[in-house]
């Protein structure tokens, strides 16, 4: 499948559970400013050394008008944990069906040791205060994300 969405499209809606087990919406957020940022997995080293950066940055993130919602295929138990352990300070929402993922095209076939699976492209949008795509972060410098969006 493959990322087809471009910046200028409508960012497709979608509901997801958060790790408060609470129902997040894309709908809910017109008006702001929104990162969204998919990765493969918590507590695997490159995406806590992603999450770990938007953590350290969140302020000016904040003050750049941005609310920052992380979506993985992973439970909400697991997204508690990972919270609690980097001390997160933002949603992230399970997509253990990956529906929001393929909505957004960024649930693909990966390679790993010649190996092939499916999983979660690492890759960003930042969605404007009407709900379209402003930008696309394909290739994510998990160290420097922040830097990637400001």
């Amino acid at each position: 499948m493959s990322v087809t969405l471009k910046p200028g499209d409508k960012a497709p809606p979608f509901n997801g559970i958060s790790e408060k087990g609470e129902s997040i919406s894309l709908a809910a957020f017109t008006g702001k400013k929104v990162v969204v940022y998919f990765y493969p997995k918590d507590n695997t080293p490159t995406c806590t050394e992603e999450a770990c950066n938007l953590r350290d940055n969140y302020q000016r993130l904040l003050k750049a008008g941005y609310t920052v919602l992380g979506i993985s295929t992973d439970s909400v138990k697991k997204h508690q944990n990972f919270i609690k352990k980097f001390n997160l300070p933002f949603s992230l929402i399970s997509d253990e069906d990956h529906h929001i993922c393929d909505l957004y095209g960024v649930w693909d076939e990966k390679k790993l040791f010649g190996r092939k699976y499916m999983g979660i492209l690492r890759t960003t949008f930042v969605i404007n205060e009407k709900g379209e795509i402003e930008k696309i972060i394909e290739k994510v410098e998990s160290k420097k994300h922040t830097e990637q969006l400001l």
